[in-house]
């Protein structure tokens, strides 16, 4: 099972206290990551998109309870229903209280790829956007791959819409409903990178991803750089070395 339908209900995630709670700027930006070496600049022949440095200030990657996030907006895997279920689902309803059942009960459900936006209220995160993710299946893997990139375009659509800063993700799609992490994390970086590069998205602070497992990480930290690779500064020739330290002694 991955991090988002299928692991919470067995780990008691939402006992956790209030000291627990995660602020934004505890949560280490991808620059971070890289200056940790967590992450590692990909082989040339593995980059996607050209480096940008601007965007790794505005991407996280963060392991642990989502519904502990103290954001603006976390993004809830639902069901088409909205009234709660397994896995993050049935975490986030736990932890943010009945009042929020009774928010989803006006939305009238939500269909495969769309988002739907209710309050937070007894969680950190100020707002939960709710998206339908698609249950895999392999003869339809260029529709399902279609889904699932709209439940991460719409989702970002919402929060922009209501001038939410920064939205945290867990990995749709990839616990009971099947998706293979390793297609998934794609689609998600690949939909997000887009997003966050148009001119609709520049009040867009910063976007998380947040994973469960060891190995839901370990996918990401593999991925992310062929998505947001770093700027790689080129070393300077001894000839050039030479030639600024001659023209800063002219200047003395």
């Amino acid at each position: 099972m991955s991090s988002d339908e299928g692991t919470h209900e067995s780990r008691s995630i939402n006992e956790s206290e209030d000291d627990q709670i995660v602020k934004l700027e505890d949560i280490p930006t991808i620059r971070k990551l890289y200056e940790d070496s967590v992450l590692a600049a990909p082989p040339q022949d593995r980059i996607r998109y050209k480096p940008n440095d601007s965007l790794l200030d505005r991407i996280s990657l963060y392991q642990g309870d989502i519904t502990q996030l103290k954001v603006d907006a976390i993004v809830n895997a639902a069901n088409k229903s909205l009234l709660g279920g397994g896995g993050v689902d049935g975490a986030i309803h736990r932890a943010a209280g009945p009042h929020l059942l009774d928010e989803c009960r006006t939305l009238n459900g939500c269909n495969t790829g769309e988002s739907k936006i209710t309050r937070g209220y007894n969680l950190p995160a100020r707002h939960v956007i709710h998206t339908v993710g698609p249950v895999y299946s392999p003869p339809e893997v260029e529709e399902k791959a279609r889904q699932l990139a709209s439940c991460y375009r719409t989702s970002l659509e919402v929060a922009v819409e209501n001038e939410i800063r920064h939205i945290a993700f867990p990995s749709i799609s990839t616990g009971v409903y099947g998706y293979p992490i390793e297609d998934a994390t794609h689609i998600a970086l690949g939909t997000v990178r887009q997003f966050i590069e148009s001119e609709r998205a520049s009040k867009l602070e910063r976007s998380i991803f947040v994973v469960w497992s060891d190995k839901d990480r370990e996918v990401y930290e593999r991925l992310i750089p062929e998505y947001f690779p770093p700027v790689e500064t080129e070393p300077q020739s001894k000839e050039s070395r030479s030639e600024k330290a001659s023209e800063a002694a002219s200047a003395t």
